[in-house]
This record gives structure tokens, sequence and C-alpha cells, in this order.
């Protein structure tokens, strides 16, 4: 019976803490385009190749000397450069 005295405080602070979450999510517009997000998921958005490869090439670390590295002009080189 004295478990009741701490089991139905902590049902309703999370009940209320569930209720504010939902009124948050509400406010802040959450639930406003559902059918875009269930559309979205059908579309490719994906870049095409070519500023793939440039991206890739943007965020690539060089190696150290002697590895592949990615020349100013798009070509690749496996040994380092002479300039």
């Amino acid at each position: 019976m004295t478990d009741f005295f701490y089991l139905v405080p902590v049902a309703l602070v999370l009940g209320v803490a569930g209720l504010a979450a939902f009124m948050w999510s509400l406010r802040s517009g959450q639930y406003e385009d559902l059918d875009g997000a269930a559309q979205r998921i059908l579309f490719d958005e994906d870049l095409p190749l070519k500023d793939a490869a440039e991206e890739r090439r943007s965020t690539a670390q060089t190696g150290p000397p002697g590895d592949a590295r990615d020349r100013a002009d798009g070509s690749v080189t496996d040994r380092p450069s002479s300039h």
C-alpha cells in the first residue's frame, strides 16, 4: 500500500511531462506538413555524379607523400608533385 504513495505521484509527473511535450510539439509546428514528409521520401535529391565527386574532392584529406593525391585540375596522381 505504501508503494502507491510513490507510484501515483511519479505517474502524474510523467503524465504531465508527456502532455507538456505534446503541447510544445503542437505549438512548434511539428505536425504542420504531414503530407510533405510522406512525399519527401519518394523523391531522390542526390547530387549529380559531377557534384558528388567535387564534394568528395573538397573534403578529402591528403595522405602522406607517395599516396594518391588530387591535383587542382581534378586529375589524380600516385606520386607527389614536383612543384
